[in-house]
Order: C-alpha cells, then sequence, then structure tokens
C-alpha cells in the first residue's frame, strides 16, 4: 500500500481484486509473545519533540512526554499486525507499518473492569505516491489479558510509578505529613491514596483489558457497510452463543466472493446476522462518498464549514483537530468530495499519528487531522507555522482563519440555499454540538440495543436454551413432539414472539436513517457542485491548447501557460475576483486544466467528463450568452432528482452476493470462546475460490482485454515509461511532495523527506519570480511603454500575496524558536534586537541622513540610508496594521516596492549564529546553495518597477521630502517673495504649503498620497527680487524611497516668460543608478515624462533656437496623443496609468496642440514683447463678442453661435479665474476643459476662421490649411465617447 510495488507472495489472492468489494481483512493487537513493549514511535516522537524546544534528550525521557509521568494504564504500547489475509495483491501491496499505525494510530490501550470498554468505529486513509486511495474501516474493542506473564508486568510497573510519584511528591514538600498532604490537594490527605486507587491495577482484585482492532481494506470508501459488517463480527464474538457459521465463513465470502457493485448499482451482501446493502454511483453521477455530510455540518456548522471549504480550495494549510478519530475523517473526507471536480492535489493525511508530528512542519500546503489529547488546549499547542493555517478544533465548534482571507462568492445565498437543504431533513444549519453528542450517546444506544436483542441467534445474557436458535424450523417442531412423547423436559421452551414488532422499527429506522444520510450527502453535494458549474460554466472557452500531441504538450509542460487568466478573470463579476484570482493559481485548478488539455489524446478523467457533461446540459436549459457574466444567483435546480436515483437503488437490489458458507476447515481449530476473537484458521483465508465465478471469469476477460489495449497503445505511442516520468513531473509541478510514506520512519527518511520539500520550496520559488517578471515585462512589452505597464493590479496582488505566503513556508520550515504567528516577522524582530544591543554597545549615533542645506549651487535631495531595521520601523509605526503576519506582509511589500527584497534577506541570514539558533540543521535556510539561488531569483524582481505597498497601505501617514532646484546662471539666488508648493498624487494632495524663505528643502508628513502626479508651484511676487527660474522641483517618499521629477524650466513672475506666478509641473518617476544597470537588458522604453526644459524654453526663445518639427512630426505628434488617450480607456480599469500624464506630459494633447498651434506664428518680438498663443485665443474672442453685438446675419455664423458663446465664456472663465497663471498655463487649462467637455471638435473650427489668424500666422501655417484642420477635427472626435475626468491641481479655482 505503499507506492512501491511489491512481488505478490506465494499466497496471493487468485481472483482480480480489482473488482473484489474487500481487498485485505486485518487483526492488530498485542503480541503474547513479545509481550508488553513501549510504542517506541511514540518515544521518538517525544525525542523530537524534546529536540524542538531544546531539551535534552535524557530530560525528555524523564520528564516530557506521556510514557514516563502518565500511570501505566494510560501509556501507550507497541501494537502489532497479527494476522491479515490474503498475504498480498499485486497491485495493492499490503504495507503492514502503515496499516498497524493507523489501525490504531495511540497503539495498544489498556483497561480494568472500571473503565469505559465501548468499542470505537474509525476510518482511515492511505494515499499512495501516485494520488490513488485505499479506504480502511476499523473497529477497535477490549478483550481480556489472560496472558499471566503481561498481567504480572502491568502490576510491577504500577508499583515503580507509585513508587516514584510518591518520592517526588515527597521530596518537592517540607518532609512534614501536614505540607505533604496541602501539597497535593488541599488538606486532603487521603487524596494521594485515592488517587493511586483509582489510577492503579491489583493483579489480585483487577481484570485487565487490552485493545484488538479488526479491519476491512477497500479500494472504495463503502464507510456503512463496512461499518455495519464489522459490528456485526464483534457482535458475534461478544455472544453468548457462537455464531451460525464459523466466522472464517463470514471474512472468507466479503474478501472473495463479494463484489464491488457496478457503477449505477446496488448490492446486497450477507453479514453474520442480516444482510448488508451499499450502493455506488452511475457514471454521470458525482463519485461515491459515503461520510455523513449531516454529521460535517453539526460539528462545524454551515458558516465554518463554508469558511473551511474555502481555505481548502485556496490550497492552505488545514488542521483539524478532535478527540476522535472519526470525527477527523468525516470532516476530512466530507470537505474534500464537496470540492468536484477539482481535487486535492498536496499532503492529504486526515489522522496524522502522533509519531509523525514532524510533519506538521512540512512547508507545503496540507490537510491533516491531529487528535488532541484530553484536557489539552489549542494555547498548549505549537505550530511550527501559523501564518496561512486554518486551525480548526472539531470537538469546540472553533474555526481559526488565517488573513488576508477572501470571501467564497455569494457566501450568503449559497449558505442560505445550503440551510434550505439541512432544514428539509431537521437538520439545524448552525451546527449542533450538544445535538450530535447527544446523537453519538443515542448511537451507541442503538448500538447496545442491537447487540441486545434476540434476533439471528445473538443471545443476550438471560439463559435462554440452545434450542431458541433454531425457533420456528421443522426440526424443533419434531422434537418438541419427540420430548412430549418420552416426557423429557426441555429447559425453557416458552418462546417468545419471533421479532417483536418494536425490533422490526428499529431495523427500519436503521435502514430509513441511512437513506436519508445517503439523500441529504447527494443533494448537499449538488448545491456544491452547481457552485462551480456557473462559475466556470465558460472555462473551456480560456483554456489554450497549442501542442500537437501529447508528448510536445508534456515536453513543454512548464513553459506554458495553458489558461488566460487575464480574459477569464475580466469576464468574471467583479465581486467574484478577491476568489477567483487566487483560486485560478493552485495547483487543484492547474491540474484540472491539465486533465482537460490531456482529454485530446486519452480517456477523459471521471470528474472533468462528469463535470463537462453539466455544462452542456445547464446550456441546453438555459440558453444564455456565454460571454454575458452575471453575480446573480442561481440556484440548483437538480436536488429532487439526485435523491430519488439513490432511493431507487437503495429500495430496488440490483445485486445480491453468494451466502456465506462452511468452508474446508479443520476441525476442532477456532473453539469459540465468548469474548475473545478466535484464532482464525490461515489456509482457508489465503486464497480466494477458485474461478468458478461468474462475475470473477466475467472480469478476468475485461481485464485480458484491457492489458491487450494497453500493450497496443505502449507499441504506438511514447515508451510506456517516458510517457509516465512525463505525466509524474506534468503532476508534479509545484506539489513538491505528495504524500508522507507512512511506514519507514529512520532519520535517514526523515532527511530525505526534508531534502524533498528543500527543493521543491526552490521550485516554487524559480516558477513564481519568473511568473511575477513574465506578467510584468509582457505587458509592459506590449505598452511600448506609452500608459502604465502594468498588469491588473487584482493579479499582480495575488502574485505578491502567494509570494508572501511562500516566504512565510520558508521561513517556517525547520523552525526552532518561534514568537506569535509569523515565522518571518519573528526572526526579523529577533535581528532587530540584535542589531540594536550592537548600536548600544558602539554608542555610534544613528546618522538620519544629512542636515537640510541651504540653497547652494548643489542643490539635490540628500541620499536615503538603505537599512532594514529602517524598514522594520516603518512598519512597526503603522498603528493600522494589528497581526504579526500583516507585518511580515506590509515589510515585504515595502521591500519589493524599495527593490530591496533580496538585499535586506540576504542581510537577515547573514547573521549565521541568530540563524542556527533558529533553526534546525535541515531547514532550508541553513542549506547554502539553495538559500543563495532563492536570493537571486527574489533578485530578479528588481527588474520591475511594484507599487505593492504605496497602493495597499493608502489610509497611512507618510513622510516627504521635496526639494526645488533653480537654474542658478539665469536667476537670482535669493529671491524676496513668499514661494509656495502643492503636492498631488493619485490618492489626494497635500494643499498649499509655504515654503521657508530661501530654504529650497523642506520635509512634510501627510497621508498617502499614491504615485505623485503633479506639483503645483507659485510665490506672491512680493519683495524686489521676485523673478525665480525654476529648473525642477524633485519630491521622495521617505518611506518607499520612490523619487519623483517634476521638470519645469521656466521662470515665476511677472514681466517676465509669460507672466506666470504659478505653474503645474508633470511629474516622472526617477530611477535609480542601480535599476538602470539592471535594467539596462530588459527595460522598454520609459514612459512619458513631463514636458521638458528644452521645449519649454523654446517656446519663449529664451536659448537659440532648435530645430522646429515640421508639418508631417507635429500631425504625427497629434495622432498619437489622441491614440494615447484612447487606448487608455481600452484598458480594465485597474490598468489606466495617469491620465494627467496623456494631457499635459511631455508627449501630450495639450504639447501636441501647442505645436499645432506654434506652426507658421508670427512670434517675433514686435518692440521687445513675447507674443504667445494665448493672445490669439483673447484676440479670437474679442472678435467673437463684437461680431455678437453686430449680429450677423451669415447663415454659417448661426450655426457656430452657440459654439461660439461656449468658447468666450470658457476662456473669460480661464482669465478671471482667482490664479497667477501665465498665457502658457491658461492655454493649458483651455485644452484641458475641451477635451473634459467634449467641445474641442467645435472650438478649432473657429479658431481658424477667425480673421484675426491671418494677421498672426504666416500663409502656410498648418491652422489655415483646410485639410489640415478637418483631419485635426475628425482626429479630435475620437475621444468625443470617454468620460475625462480632470485632476483637481488642473483647473483649480477655474468655474465653467
Amino acid at each position: 500500500m505503499s507506492g512501491s510495488g511489491a512481488a505478490p507472495g506465494p499466497g496471493s489472492g487468485s481472483s482480480p481484486a480489482a473488482c473484489r468489494f474487500a481487498h485485505y481483512f486485518v487483526l492488530c493487537g498485542i503480541d503474547a509473545d513479545s509481550g508488553l513493549e513501549p510504542d517506541e514511535l511514540a518515544v521518538l516522537y517525544q525525542w523530537l519533540e524534546a529536540d524542538r524546544h531544546g531539551k535534552s534528550q535524557d530530560a525528555a525521557n524523564t520528564t516530557s512526554g506521556e510514557n514516563f509521568d502518565q500511570s501505566p494504564l494510560r501509556r501507550t504500547f507497541k501494537s502489532k499486525v497479527l494476522a491479515h489475509y490474503p498475504q498480498n495483491i499485486e497491485w495493492n501491496p499490503f504495507d503492514q507499518d502503515a496499516v498497524n499505525m493507523l489501525c490504531m494510530p495511540k497503539g495498544l490501550s489498556f483497561r480494568t473492569q472500571a473503565d469505559n470498554k465501548d468499542p470505537q468505529f474509525h476510518s482511515f486513509i492511505i494515499t499512495r505516491e501516485d494520488g490513488s486511495r485505499t479506504y480502511g474501516f476499523v473497529l477497535t474493542f477490549y478483550e481480556e489479558v489472560t496472558s499471566k506473564q503481561i498481567c504480572t508486568a502491568m502490576q510491577t510497573l504500577y508499583q515503580m510509578h507509585n513508587a516514584e510519584q510518591y518520592s517526588s511528591v515527597y521530596a518537592s514538600s517540607s518532609c512534614s505529613m501536614d505540607s505533604l498532604a496541602s501539597s497535593i490537594d488541599e488538606g486532603d490527605a487521603t487524596s494521594l491514596l485515592k488517587l493511586q486507587r483509582y489510577n492503579s491495577y491489583d493483579i489480585n482484585r483487577d481484570t485487565l483489558y487490552v485493545s484488538k482492532s479488526i479491519c476491512l481494506i477497500t479500494p472504495l470508501p463503502f464507510m456503512q457497510a463496512c461499518r455495519k459488517f464489522l459490528l456485526q463480527l464483534h457482535k458475534a464474538v461478544t455472544s453468548q452463543q457462537p455464531p451460525p457459521l464459523p466466522l472464517e465463513s463470514y471474512i472468507h465470502n466479503i474478501l472473495y466472493e463479494v463484489p464491488l457493485p457496478p457503477p449505477g448499482r446496488s448490492l446486497k451482501f450477507y453479514g453474520v446476522y442480516e444482510p448488508v446493502i451499499c450502493q455506488r454511483p452511475g457514471p454521470n453521477e458525482l463519485p461515491l462518498s459515503d461520510y455523513p455530510l449531516r454529521e460535517a455540518c453539526e460539528l462545524l456548522g454551515l458558516e465554518n464549514l463554508v469558511q473551511v471549504f474555502t481555505c481548502v480550495l485556496l490550497e492552505m494549510q488545514i488542521l483539524l483537530y478532535s478527540q476522535d478519530y472519526q470525527r477527523l475523517m468525516t470532516v476530512a473526507e466530507g470537505i474534500t468530495t464537496l470540492l468536484f471536480p477539482f481535487q486535492w492535489q498536496h499532503v492529504y493525511v486526515p489522522i496524522l499519528p502522533a509519531s509523525l508530528l514532524h510533519f506538521l512542519d512540512a512547508p507545503v500546503p496540507y490537510l491533516m487531522g491531529l487528535q488532541s489529547k484530553e484536557g489539552t488546549d489549542r494555547s498548549k499547542l505549537e505550530l511550527p507555522q501559523e501564518a496561512n493555517l486554518c486551525f480548526v478544533d472539531i470537538d469546540n465548534h472553533f474555526i481559526e482563519l488565517p488573513e488576508e482571507f477572501p470571501q467564497f462568492p455569494n457566501k450568503v445565498d449559497f449558505i442560505q440555499e445550503l440551510s434550505e437543504v439541512l432544514l428539509q431533513f431537521g437538520i439545524p444549519p448552525e451546527g449542533s454540538l450538544h445535538c450530535s453528542e447527544s446523537a453519538t450517546k443515542l448511537k451507541n444506544m442503538v448500538l447496545k440495543d442491537l447487540a441486545n436483542d434476540k434476533k439471528n441467534g445473538n443471545v443476550p445474557t438471560n439463559n435462554v436454551s440452545v434450542y431458541e436458535l433454531l425457533k420456528g424450523s421443522e426440526t424443533i417442531a419434531r422434537l418438541q413432539a419427540l420430548a412430549k412423547r418420552t416426557g423429557v423436559t426441555v429447559g425453557k421452551i416458552d418462546f417468545p414472539a419471533s421479532l417483536s414488532e418494536k425490533e422490526k422499527d428499529l431495523k427500519l429506522q436503521c435502514e430509513e436513517a441511512d437513506l436519508r444520510d445517503s439523500q441529504l450527502n447527494v443533494q448537499l453535494r449538488e448545491v456544491f457542485a452547481n457552485r462551480f458549474t456557473q462559475m466556470f460554466a465558460d472555462y473551456e472557452a480560456f483554456v489554450i491548447q497549442t501542442a500537437q500531441d501529447m508528448e510536445s504538450w508534456l515536453t513543454s509542460r512548464e513553459q506554458m501557460q495553458n489558461f488566460d487568466k487575464a480574459s477569464f478573470l475580466s469576464d468574471q463579476p467583479e465581486p467574484y475576483l478577491p476568489f477567483l484570482s487566487r483560486f485560478i493559481e493552485t495547483q487543484m485548478f492547474a491540474t484540472f486544466i491539465d486533465n482537460k488539455i490531456m482529454s485530446q489524446w486519452e480517456e477523459k478523467d471521471p470528474l472533468l467528463r462528469v463535470f463537462d457533461s453539466r455544462i452542456e446540459k445547464m446550456r441546453l436549459y438555459n440558453v444564455r450568452a456565454p460571454t454575458l457574466r452575471t453575480s446573480i444567483y442561481q440556484k440548483c435546480s437538480s436536488l429532487k432528482e439526485a435523491a430519488q436515483s439513490i432511493e431507487q437503488r437503495l429500495m430496488k437490489m440490483d445485486h445480491t452476493a453468494i451466502h456465506p458458507h462452511l468452508l474446508d476447515m479443520k476441525i476442532g481449530q477456532g473453539k469459540y470462546e465468548q469474548g475473545f476473537f478466535p484464532k482464525l484458521q490461515s489456509d482457508v483465508l489465503a486464497t480466494g475460490p477458485a474461478n468458478n465465478n461468474r462475475w470473477v471469469s466475467r472480469s478476468t476477460t475485461a481485464q485480458r482485454r484491457k492489458e491487450r489495449l494497453r500493450q497496443n497503445a505502449e507499441h504506438i505511442g511514447l515508451d510506456s515509461d517516458l510517457r509516465e516520468k512525463y505525466m509524474q513531473e506534468a503532476r508534479s509541478l509545484g506539489k513538491n511532495l505528495r504524500q508522507p510514506k507512512l511506514s519507514d520512519l529512520s532519520p535517514a527518511v526523515i532527511a530525505q523527506t526534508n531534502w524533498k520539500f528543500v527543493e521543491g520550496l526552490l521550485k516554487e520559488c524559480r516558477m513564481k519570480t519568473k511568473r511575477m517578471l513574465v506578467e510584468k515585462m509582457g505587458h509592459e512589452a506590449v505598452e511600448l511603454g506609452h500608459g502604465e505597464a502594468n498588469i491588473t493590479g487584482l493579479e499582480e496582488n495575488t502574485l505578491i500575496a502567494s509570494l508572501c505566503d511562500l516566504l512565510e513556508r520558508i521561513w517556517s520550515h525547520g523552525l526552532l524558536v518561534k514568537q506569535g504567528k509569523s515565522a518571518l516577522w519573528s526572526h526579523l524582530i529577533q535581528f532587530q534586537d540584535r542589531e540594536e544591543k550592537q548600536e548600544h554597545l558602539t554608542d555610534s549615533p544613528v546618522a538620519l541622513g544629512p542636515e537640510r542645506r541651504k540653497s547652494d549651487s548643489g542643490v539635490m535631495l540628500p541620499t536615503l540610508r538603505v537599512s532594514l531595521i529602517q524598514d522594520m520601523r516603518h512598519v512597526q509605526n503603522m498603528t493600522e496594521i494589528k497581526t504579526d503576519v500583516g507585518r511580515a506582509r506590509a515589510w515585504i511589500r515595502l521591500s519589493l516596492e524599495k527593490k530591496l527584497l533580496s538585499q535586506h534577506l540576504k542581510q537577515l541570514l547573514s547573521n549565521q549564529p541568530l540563524t542556527k539558533k533558529l533553526y534546525k540543521r535541515y531547514a532550508f535556510l541553513r542549506c547554502e546553495e539553495e538559500r543563495e539561488q532563492f536570493l537571486y531569483h527574489l533578485l530578479s524582481l528588481n527588474a520591475v518597477d511594484y507599487f505593492c505597498f504605496t497602493s495597499v497601505f493608502t489610509t497611512i501617514m507618510i513622510p516627504y521630502r521635496s526639494v526645488i532646484i533653480p537654474i542658478k546662471k539665469l536667476s537670482n539666488a535669493i529671491i524676496t517673495s513668499n514661494p509656495w508648493i502643492c503636492v498631488s498624487g493619485e490618492l489626494g494632495d497635500t494643499g498649499v504649503m509655504q515654503i521657508p524663505k530661501n530654504l529650497l528643502e523642506m520635509t512634510f508628513e501627510c497621508q498617502n498620497l499614491g504615485k505623485l502626479t503633479t506639483v503645483q508651484i507659485g510665490h506672491d511676487n512680493s519683495g524686489l527680487l521676485a523673478k525665480w527660474l525654476v529648473d525642477c522641483v524633485m519630491v521622495r517618499n521617505e518611506i518607499t524611497g520612490h523619487t519623483y521629477r517634476f521638470p519645469c524650466g521656466r521662470w515665476l513672475g511677472k514681466g517676465v516668460d509669460d507672466g506666470s506666478l504659478e505653474r503645474i509641473l508633470i511629474g516622472e518617476l526617477m530611477t535609480s543608478a542601480s535599476d538602470e544597470d539592471l535594467g539596462k537588458q530588459c527595460r522598454t522604453p520609459p514612459q512619458q515624462k513631463s514636458p521638458t526644459t528644452t521645449r519649454r524654453l523654446s517656446i519663449t526663445s529664451l536659448t537659440g533656437k532648435p530645430a522646429k518639427p515640421n508639418a508631417g512630426q507635429i500631425q504625427e505628434g497629434i495622432g498619437e496623443a489622441v491614440n494615447n488617450i484612447v487606448k487608455h480607456f481600452h484598458k480594465p480599469e485597474k490598468e489606466r496609468g495617469s491620465l494627467t500624464v496623456l494631457l499635459c506630459g511631455e508627449n501630450g494633447l495639450v504639447a501636441a496642440l501647442e505645436q499645432v498651434f506654434h506652426h507658421g506664428f508670427k512670434s517675433a518680438r514686435i518692440f521687445h514683447k513675447n507674443v504667445f498663443i494665448w493672445d490669439f485665443v483673447e484676440k479670437a474672442v474679442a472678435y467673437f463678442e463684437s461680431t455678437d453685438q453686430i449680429l450677423d446675419n451669415e447663415d454659417d455664423m448661426l450655426i457656430q453661435k452657440p459654439s461660439c458663446k461656449t468658447f468666450c465664456h470658457y476662456v473669460n472663465a480661464v482669465n478671471t479665474a482667482p490664479r497667477n497663471i501665465g498665457k502658457d498655463g491658461k492655454f493649458q487649462i483651455l485644452v484641458c476643459l475641451g477635451t473634459r467637455d467634449h467641445l474641442l471638435p467645435q472650438w478649432i473650427p473657429l479658431l481658424a476662421e477667425c480673421p484675426a489668424i491671418t494677421r498672426m500666422y504666416e500663409e502656410n501655417a498648418l491652422l489655415r490649411d483646410h485639410m489640415t484642420v478637418n483631419s485635426l477635427i475628425r482626429i479630435l472626435q475620437t475621444i468625443q465617447d470617454f468620460t475625462i475626468v480632470l485632476e483637481g491641481s488642473l483647473i483649480k479655482g477655474v468655474d465653467v
């Protein structure tokens, strides 16, 4: 049952087990020969625990762990597989260690007559390395210990234990008997004796019992049927009368003569006393699931169930916690069956034996169940990683969810629909701890009733004669007659009625309850399946199928994207996105899509086949446009038919198995002894009957046919080994370790397992960073630097969140010491403590960056010190974040945005003594080579720009530093007026801030502005030296280090340049030197910058005349500018960059129109006075206003009258605005307003027709060419349909 195939043993079952109901029958218990052995695995576990907590090993032996300070009856002892039949089956080799461990996860346990000895049922699952599963169903009961040797050993252990307890209590007190008494129990001096008597074993007084398990191992999870069969076997053992046939007959029957029911059919086979019924869903129904979802709902409540289900879908780490193994199994199996059509792809161990606790270290997604010991509290449970853990305390009805957890789509409606289903079956949706406990009690009572009922010869303890078994038969009638004749009295022959009505009812009630459970199961599962059918109805449209054949697909599997995620998400309703964007990144979704692609070349995966047929059916029923997505909740419509098909199968049996019959057994062996499971005759159980059996021969021919086809396919297709290798690689993509091997636990195996984890983490890191780069770069390359090169904010956020999760898993692998829930933050804090201690020792004052400098020739921003600790302090100062996990994620985002993630982590890990103190030898962070590669993969992320900190923490206060750089050669070094500045970003602005006179640098703090877009700068023109030539303004975010440059290159002052006292500058993000080196190879052209100095100055002819653009270049510029605006609006909203840059930036619309208006403009100085475009605009307005009064009667003027009016109104509004904006600034505002209100195409012809044009423009000017004007109007009309929202800073104070 492990992954290794073992050769069939000599006693291999001869009939094909592939279609047998059960593969093995197993008996586990105490081995009388080897006697009492402490459970080594439990001891190993304590040793590992002690190692984890850094205690010495002998301390572990004497103090910690259950095997030493616990009373011997509470300790665990080694159990053994006493027998299993058959010896081995080729395709399901028997794995003795794993079965023993899972049949008795806690080892043997002992009881005395005073303890509760009710039989306990539980099930388990073994997942092989290829992902296939085998199920085990176990009934554990107590048998009296007959071996004198074991009883004596137990008594000896008790005497040692009591002596030790007594001496330790005695030593700890101060010798006097009073204090001894008080130290034990507030003045109750007898308590020690009481304790001893209660927790003791006396060979002369007590009877000792030990646990024993009977187990069936089956290929399919027929839980209810196996439970009934095992209960009947147990009843036969405890009954006063021997069973009708030897037990071998029943076991042989279920192993070799009961077939699996065919799909869509039901089957009846016979237990010891009554028939057992099971059914299997048809090929188009949901796959078999026999674990009652009713119990899962009662245990967790619907709300919790749906939340845990969501965690499983998002492949987090899920730890179930309960005292009861069967509860762990019920919840784990219940939730995984609800995943249809997806399947859990990672570690799945619903019952984690105590010896395997180190598996909780696994840095991969897992679904595990841990048995809680009585009285242990959740807070005592030390888990290595909790950042991404969903902890489910089943017994206390309580779950702990990971942070940043998206809700399942339409969760409220979904829970409502599930509640309605539950209420129809009379189950409270909020779950019912109490109800479920009373239900278990009730069940136990029913079991006792069944064990004591009088049917089928299972006789209760009162004295009823043997003949009662045969009542109603002809033989007994003859005997009675004979007895009467001869006068012999037969003991108690007054038989009661054969089966009382009450018992008949009870039997019917049991069957009724089973039917209702099955119906409820299928209806709940239908509701879940329906959600996925609705959500992924159109998934096929987004599957990318490029490969021609399977071989080429499998070889290039890693490099290829096989699902168009971005298009799929853009099609989904907004509320679904947080969940879906994460779900389509999971391994289970990837495997689902892989299966879809492979179904072109091989038989469809059964789950996929059912799912596709449902989508098909849904399409037939509601003919909705496949592209139209709606978030309106659509209920499941197939509930009734699903319940009916089950009822039909259970009401009418399709198949009945052969009855158990007498076997050819040696007489006199396996004598029946009440209360003891007999020693079975192995020779009759080792092999099945010869192939005289219809279903056997039928299936063997089918087997042979299949085998022939397979061999044939092998010759035609790929070499099968090669193909299997590809398949394994394709499937194991991203899931580095599927299943722990339960059997072998040597240190070598544990080391190898950890090595696999390390390799897997490195591979995952490589894949994730590559994916993040390809997403970013891919979009940048397509964009070629126009607008924002940004993948959807949503998708980027998902990728970054999964990177945070990966880092948490890496930091929690092999962890020894942890504070709080985040392993990474815990490491950072300890690093910070050490560094700060060092600082105090060396007593060096912390440099806070250079002092602010007075404006001298080289005004620049002081460099920002790179410091891991400083970045931590920034995060620690953020009051919005309340948890360690949140702080770690914020720190990762900040480091990523600053392009320092790899560097910071390298610095953190450079403190080797700390790493050694915190991590075990095998931890990922202590594998040098892998760690280097990991840091190198993270370094590659520096090639792209992320704003993952700025864009997420939008409400935090951020310190900014700004510096104004004047052009010294041409401007006064000192100005007398009072300057001011206002910085705006995507999230808001600072408002007007006065700049201290002659201090060109200042720092200010305000709420996060997001990416910076504009700076308004101006002064009040006071004093003698009020003219100021500003080269640019620099502003830096002091937390993220992002520096923006706002070029100006113009004068501020009256009577110079265009007479402006304030200007609006457009920002560009500066790249740091280190980025440039990295980016040279891989960077796309930079985004638009704000207007450059040279262009602005050329307008005012301050400098010499640069080459003017020709008419063709100008027209091209306009087309380009408009095109960028159109592209901007065609992007999804979250991807759009800054519209301000597209309007007022270097190649923006304003600049392009300025070029048009400058072409052929007679701008020579008239009497040393500059002429500006705005002068032409004002002349035009004067003309329109005068003609308006003359009331010209020309037809075309009538048409243009309204546009003239609005044009004049807008120009006047700009002129009268309470702002000291220069003429070029006013032109910019006018263009922006005209664009916003879609008026430009009406204004251009007005200006082209206005008489002033002939005075102010050359003959060849573009504006005087009708064709050019018409094409300009046509180009501008293409942006008429968009809603353009202007940034407040552009049009502040202008009232139109």
